[in-house]
């Protein structure tokens, strides 16, 4: 019982790959960065889904476009820069590292030195106070 129990859950936690069996390249090597690329690119529709995991019209269509590329000889890179070209930054899972984004890469540590900062100040105002 426990057996089909976790058999049931492991199926339904599986995610779901919306890649139709027809988008596959028949060459394996253009297929494994197909799918490492797909996995790289945000869906537009979905904004939290890669669109390798997206059903989406929209990422039906990037993920044949990237397959497309790759057919015609494009570098990863040259994907990328055509995917940012068209739909803009946000269409990166990691965004690059630019003038205009440094500020979403600092922002943890930011965050971090600025919790510290106020987690010592907290502490040390708290051992100065005498007890009573």
């Amino acid at each position: 019982m426990i057996g089909r129990l976790l058999i049931v859950a492991s199926l339904w936690l599986t995610p779901v790959l919306a890649l139709d069996p027809g988008e596959a390249l028949s060459d394996g090597a253009l297929e494994t960065r197909a799918r490492a690329l797909s996995q790289e690119l945000r869906c537009l529709v979905c904004q939290n889904q890669s669109i390798d995991d997206s059903d989406a019209p929209l990422a039906r269509d990037l993920r044949q476009m990237v397959r497309l590329r790759l057919v015609a000889g494009d570098s990863d890179a040259q994907i990328r820069a055509a995917v940012v070209e068209r739909y803009g930054e946000f269409a990166l899972f990691r965004p690059r590292l630019a003038s205009h984004t440094a500020p979403l890469w600092a922002m943890p540590i930011v965050i971090l030195l600025l919790g510290g900062f106020f987690g010592f100040r907290l502490m040390r105002q708290n051992t100065s106070t005498p007890l009573q």
